[in-house]
């Protein structure tokens, strides 16, 4: 049976700033506008003042590490607490986004998080992948999974009974990244198939340690991407998910997939999909192992 894809082009980040007719509200202008009329005497030392506390503070920023990050990606790095656990998945703290994601302390620490990963698909048995911004920090431009993240160090995602935590941060992710409604994707419709445990650099300075929860959802939904987070979305059956891994296997079109799907595909999604047209997805659940891979 030949299934159609659905594909949406979502406007990147850049794009819609420079249509902006104004400054966003999250980069305040560093210095005054020009003055058009004369300044009076007792103006002009503090006007002058201002300006160079201006230059200043405009060189500060621009010496601050990774002052070119992107405003949304910045704050999601320093204000998301990431749970972190042994490789039993027991909690054993919290850390930033941000400090997780360093290449140099996951190698020199226990940066090892929870994570999720979303594999979405409609009545059709079509499978939801998302292109990741360019603008994300970690492998940005590469294709994987509906949707991919953290559940949070807070209350309504550290519950670990049922999974209920990272399936409330499943639907919370959702809506950020591509605006699902919450009451859409009821958290009793995700099924947890499995647990894997996996290390990737994503280049010199930022890489992934996780604990990923792997979380199968059959709905037909509305897309509505968050272009901070989603520069391209995408339905593939069977057979063009084959096609996505030949033509990545083969660098054509520069297609890059993330490390985590790719562990997913290889070790799982063929398998979890099959049961899934069968109906007997939940025969496939195996949430005592903790994959190492």
């Amino acid at each position: 049976m030949s299934l159609t894809s659905v594909h949406f082009k979502i406007p990147s980040l850049s794009a819609l700033r420079s249509a902006s007719p104004s400054p966003s509200p999250s980069r305040p202008l560093l210095a005054a506008p020009p003055i058009s009329f004369p300044l009076s005497p007792k103006r002009r030392p503090f006007l002058f003042a201002r300006a160079i506390a201006s230059s200043k503070s405009a060189a500060s920023m621009g010496d601050a590490p990774d002052a070119g990050m992107d405003d949304v990606q910045r704050r999601l790095m320093f204000e998301d607490e990431c749970i972190l656990v042994d490789e039993s998945d027991r909690v054993v703290g919290h850390e930033s986004k941000y400090n997780c994601h360093l290449w140099e302390k996951i190698l020199s620490g226990n940066m090892l998080h929870r994570a999720f990963s979303v594999f979405l698909f409609n009545s059709k048995y079509e499978l939801l992948l998302q292109q990741r911004s360019a603008t994300k920090v970690t492998f940005p431009l590469v294709w994987t999974n509906t949707c991919c993240s953290h559940p949070l160090y807070r209350e309504s995602e550290l519950i670990e009974e049922d999974c209920l935590g990272v399936r409330n941060a499943a639907q919370r992710k959702l809506l950020d990244e591509l605006g699902i409604p919450a009451e859409d994707l009821p958290v009793d419709q995700f099924t947890p198939l499995g647990r894997m445990l996996y290390k990737a650099p994503s280049d010199g300075k930022w890489g992934e340690h996780e604990l990923d929860y792997l979380l199968f959802i059959v709905r037909n939904v509305s897309v509505h991407p968050n272009p901070d987070e989603v520069a391209d979305v995408k339905y593939v059956n069977r057979e063009e998910m084959k096609e996505l891994l030949r033509k990545a296997d083969a660098g054509e079109e520069g297609l890059k997939l993330s490390p985590w799907f790719r562990l997913v595909v290889d070790n799982f999604l063929f398998k979890w999909w099959d049961h899934f047209e069968k109906g007997t997805l939940k025969e496939a659940a195996d949430m005592k192992t903790i994959h190492k891979l």
